[in-house]
């Protein structure tokens, strides 16, 4: 009898010489600034790996075990944080990953949040009460939207808008780090993202008039997976 065919390992090799932070800068210092102000850049980090075989999106499981057991990636997670420690391989064995969907396209996605009195025509982000949300203390109809299920405007995305990327991204910027100080102008959140959204996904023309993204976006944990940038 035949022994099985193992399906050949994702390998995964770290590329070095892709900085992002620095791809970032060299676009836009402004927004390096903003992202120190708001305490995201000190507990962000990027690293750039290929593989060595092409990728299908039934692999995902798959495909984030392999790239946990990889000794090259637990070489640069444990260089990027000295809290980082390898799986087990029971829990790599357990692995769950969540889809994050890659699909939105225009910053129109929040326009939205002007016509439902979130933000004022002018830009600014409207004020309220302080209110304790869990670990926030939340004083304007955003951040209040984005973390309190009381909010008059909790439902102004759907459950689905909420798993986009596009969307987490600008929810992180807008809540930022322990250390944050808020705008109060909705503007540069909006900025930053697209910024960040265009670094990390890839996209093109699928005909003449229509453009979709490459990317597919995996999370667990701390940690986002972000693939194929090309």
């Amino acid at each position: 009898m035949r022994k099985p065919v193992m399906a050949e390992a994702f390998e995964f090799y770290h590329l070095s010489h892709y900085d992002t932070w620095l791809s970032i800068k060299e676009k836009s210092k402004d927004a390096i600034e903003l992202l120190d102000k708001w305490g995201v850049q000190p507990n962000t980090r990027f690293a750039t790996f290929s593989f060595n075989k092409s990728y299908a999106l039934y692999q995902s499981k798959e495909f984030a075990r392999d790239f946990l057991k990889s000794p090259a990636v637990n070489k640069v997670l444990s260089s990027l944080s000295e809290s980082w420690n390898p799986l087990s391989l029971d829990s790599l064995e357990g692995l769950s990953v969540e889809t994050v969907l890659c699909s939105v396209l225009s910053m129109g996605f929040f326009d939205r949040l002007i016509s439902a009195g979130v933000v004022r025509a002018s830009g600014h982000i409207v004020k309220c009460f302080d209110e304790c949300v869990g670990d926030y203390l939340v004083s304007d109809e955003l951040r209040k939207m984005l973390v309190w299920d009381e909010s008059d405007h909790y439902e102004l995305f759907s459950e689905t808008e909420k798993k986009e990327f596009l969307f987490r991204m600008f929810k992180h910027l807008v809540l930022g780090g322990t250390i944050n100080q808020y705008e109060d102008e909705l503007q540069p959140y909006l900025d930053v993202t697209k910024l960040l959204y265009k670094e990390l996904i890839s996209y093109g023309l699928t005909t003449h008039t229509c453009i979709h993204t490459h990317s597919h976006a995996y999370t667990h944990a701390h940690f986002t997976i972000v693939l194929p940038r090309t």
